[in-house]
C-alpha cells in the first residue's frame, strides 16, 4: 500500500498561527519528521513515532520522510514557517527528482504555513503592500557573490527586500556587508525592521533607518525588511510606528 507524505508548515511558532490544514495533516500522520527545535513545537503523541535531525541534514531528513512514506506510512515532515520558503519543500522535491520511481507516486501534499516575512511585515504595518522580493543571506547552497548581484539588482529595481538566514556563528559578517552594499543604492533613511521570534514569547520587532541598522540586532530567529524608496513610517503618539509601502508608484512624466 502506498503511503503519504505531508510537508507541513508550522508558521511562526505560536500554535495560533497553525493553519486547519496543517493540524489536520499533523493529527494523521503515524511518524513525524523534522529539524529537531522545529519537531519540538508539536506536543508529543504516544502513537506517533518522532525522528528529529540537525539543521543542516535537509537531503537526508527528506529522503528518510520519503522511504517511510514509501513503506506505507502516512508520514508528516515539518518545516518552520513556510515549507515552501528556503525550506523543506523543495529538499524534498529535490530527491523525489533524483531518487527511486516509487518516490513520484506517493500522495504528496504541500501545506503552507504563515512565513517569517508576512508575520513581520504583519506587525510592522503593511511594508510588503507594493512589489517585493526575498533573499537569504546563507551561502551555504549558493556562492556569496550571488547574493551581492541579487541585493545590488533588488535595491536598484526598488523592490522591499526580506532578508532571510541574515547571520550565524558561522556566518558573523556577511548581513553588515549586506547592509554597506544596501546603502549604495538607497537613501539613509530607508526603513528597516527587525522582527525577531515573532510568534513566541520572546518576540520583539524594531524600526530604524538604514544608516543606523546595526547588524548585531540580528540573530538567526530574526528576519529583516529593507523598504524601497518609497517606503514610509508614520509616526503614532504612544503607539508602535506604522511602516508601510504605498500600492501605487507615480508614473514618470
Amino acid at each position: 500500500m502506498s503511503g503519504r507524505l505531508a510537508v507541513v508548515g508550522l508558521g511562526p511558532g505560536d500554535a495560533r498561527y497553525l493553519t486547519p490544514e496543517a493540524q489536520a495533516a499533523l493529527a494523521a500522520a503515524d511518524a513525524l519528521y523534522g529539524y529537531g527545535p522545529y519537531l519540538a513545537r508539536v506536543p508529543p503523541r504516544g502513537d506517533q513515532a518522532r525522528h528529529a535531525s540537525d539543521n543542516r541534514e535537509e537531503g537526508a531528513r527528506a529522503k528518510a520522510a520519503l522511504q517511510s512514506a514509501a513503506e506505507g506510512l502516512s508520514v508528516a515532515l515539518v518545516s518552520g514557517g513556510d515549507p515552501g520558503v528556503f525550506a523543506m519543500a523543495a529538499a524534498v522535491c529535490e530527491a523525489i527528482e533524483a531518487g527511486p520511481e516509487a518516490w513520484r507516486d506517493l500522495d504528496l501534499s504541500i501545506v503552507p504555513g504563515v512565513t517569517a516575512m508576512l508575520a513581520v511585515a504583519a506587525k510592522a504595518g503593511a511594508p510588503l503592500g507594493h512589489d517585493f522580493c526575498a533573499i537569504s543571506l546563507s551561502d551555504n547552497l549558493k556562492p556569496w557573490e550571488l547574493i551581492e548581484r541579487r541585493l545590488d539588482a533588488a535595491a536598484g529595481a526598488g523592490f522591499v527586500i526580506a532578508l532571510y538566514n541574515p547571520v550565524s556563528r558561522a556566518r558573523p559578517t556577511q548581513l553588515a556587508a549586506a547592509f554597506e552594499r544596501l546603502r549604495r543604492a538607497l537613501p539613509d533613511a530607508t526603513p528597516v525592521i527587525f522582527g525577531r521570534a515573532i510568534g513566541r514569547a520572546d518576540e520583539a520587532i524594531s524600526v530604524t533607518t538604514l544608516a543606523a541598522a546595526d547588524p548585531d540586532r540580528a540573530d538567526m530567529a530574526t528576519l529583516i525588511i529593507v523598504g524601497s524608496p518609497q517606503t514610509r513610517v508614520i509616526e503614532r503618539p504612544g503607539r508602535s510606528a506604522l511602516v508601510y509601502t504605498p500600492r501605487a508608484v507615480a508614473r514618470s512624466p
